[in-house]
């Protein structure tokens, strides 16, 4: 800042009555602040660096993991299934021969394979089924009630709202109700 030759900044007033000059209230002001901070081209710079949070990256990341964590499991039951194999040893040493052996070996696994798949979604079609039925018996048992409820809530209404000759209540139909309200509490 430029020091003027007169006291005032332009606007009538005098630094020289506060007693503090320009410089000590800059001073001050750095102090306060933290130091005399960035220029504005170093101020742009440092905003602009590379920070360590990429979201992207990260998703990357975490995808990469779990599918190591996925081919890890299926490479650990891969060696589960061809240790627990049978293997059938055998004494001649003809290559054709061990070369037949082993593709009928093979052959019979998948056999037992889709055997075994089959029968499982066989069993698992059962099951669903029979959730199926239980589950319409349930719905079906539960609209009975509704019907019957229904019909008995109309019956009931129509006694309810049973007027005289001279358009008055019948008082039979509603004692009737309170006594069975009255019943049915007490043999609770």
């Amino acid at each position: 800042m430029k020091q003027r030759a007169r006291g005032d900044g332009g606007d009538g007033r005098s630094e020289k009555g506060t007693g503090k000059s320009p410089g000590k209230k800059r001073w001050r002001n750095q102090k306060r602040m933290g130091g005399k901070g960035f220029s504005l081209e170093a101020f742009a710079n440092a905003k602009s660096g590379a920070s360590g949070y990429n979201p992207a990256l990260i998703k990357k990341q975490r995808e990469f993991y779990k599918n190591a964590k996925f081919i890890k499991k299926y490479k650990t039951t891969e060696k589960q299934q061809n240790l627990t194999s049978d293997h059938i040893p055998t004494a001649s040493y003809d290559k054709n021969a061990d070369e037949t052996e082993n593709l009928q070996v093979q052959s019979n696994k998948k056999k037992k394979k889709t055997l075994s798949l089959r029968e499982e979604y066989e069993k698992k079609r059962a099951e669903d089924e029979k959730a199926r039925i239980e589950r319409e018996a349930i719905i079906q048992a539960k609209k009975e009630e509704r019907a019957k409820a229904e019909t008995r809530r109309k019956a009931q209404k129509e006694k309810m709202f049973k007027k005289t000759r001279s358009g008055q209540p019948v008082m039979k139909y509603r004692i009737e109700h309170l006594l069975e309200g009255l019943i049915e509490s007490s043999q609770k």
